[in-house]
């Protein structure tokens, strides 16, 4: 399993408010994430401690399974993994805004029991990249998911937190993707 990801973080910028400007790419579409439809075995490396420096991971198996919602202009997946013997559940609800043509990813889980902010963002030619400003351990942060979807039958979401803006980018987690036989 690859723990490199080659492609760049596209650099962030701010207006004049401090806010994130984010500009959705020419091809991006409420059609982005219909790779994704059905269940997913996953395979997921996430860092043992974020924003520390630690090299170490832990590895787990987890499943997913997302459906469409809203006439294709949304969906919802269910995230099942167990941790230290704990089950756990995660969801996602992504919504495209088509006067924008940016999706919105917003996180809970059946730890915090409430929605994370958005990330936001597009995809560019089967990879995307969107970004949030968020907190972490007390510190403000900037959060970045991709989702590599250059091959649809196997792709790969990752996360990034950056403490200085985007400056400098900590890859935390991966999560690779094969599809339930019978999707």
């Amino acid at each position: 399993m690859s723990t490199h990801v080659p492609l760049p973080i596209p650099p962030v910028q701010f207006d004049s408010a401090g806010e994130l400007m984010l500009t959705a790419s020419p091809t991006s579409s409420k059609h982005d994430f219909d790779f994704y439809e059905g269940k997913w075995r996953l395979r997921n490396r996430k860092l043992k401690a974020r924003l520390e420096n630690c090299t170490e991971w832990i590895e787990f198996e987890s499943t997913q399974e997302m459906y469409r919602v809203l006439h294709g202009l949304g969906n919802i997946d269910n995230y099942l993994a167990t941790f230290d013997g704990v089950p756990f559940e995660g969801m996602s609800v992504r919504l495209f805004n088509p006067q924008t043509r940016l999706w919105s990813i917003y996180w809970a889980d059946s730890t915090a029991g409430r929605l994370d902010p958005p990330v936001v963002g597009s995809f560019d030619q089967d990879v995307a990249h969107f970004f949030t400003k968020d907190t972490f351990q007390g510190k403000n942060i900037l959060v970045a998911f991709r989702w590599d979807a250059r091959d649809k039958d196997n792709p790969v979401w990752s996360q990034a937190f950056s403490d200085d803006n985007g400056q400098t980018w900590e890859w935390n987690w991966y999560m690779y993707f094969t599809r339930y036989s019978g999707n």
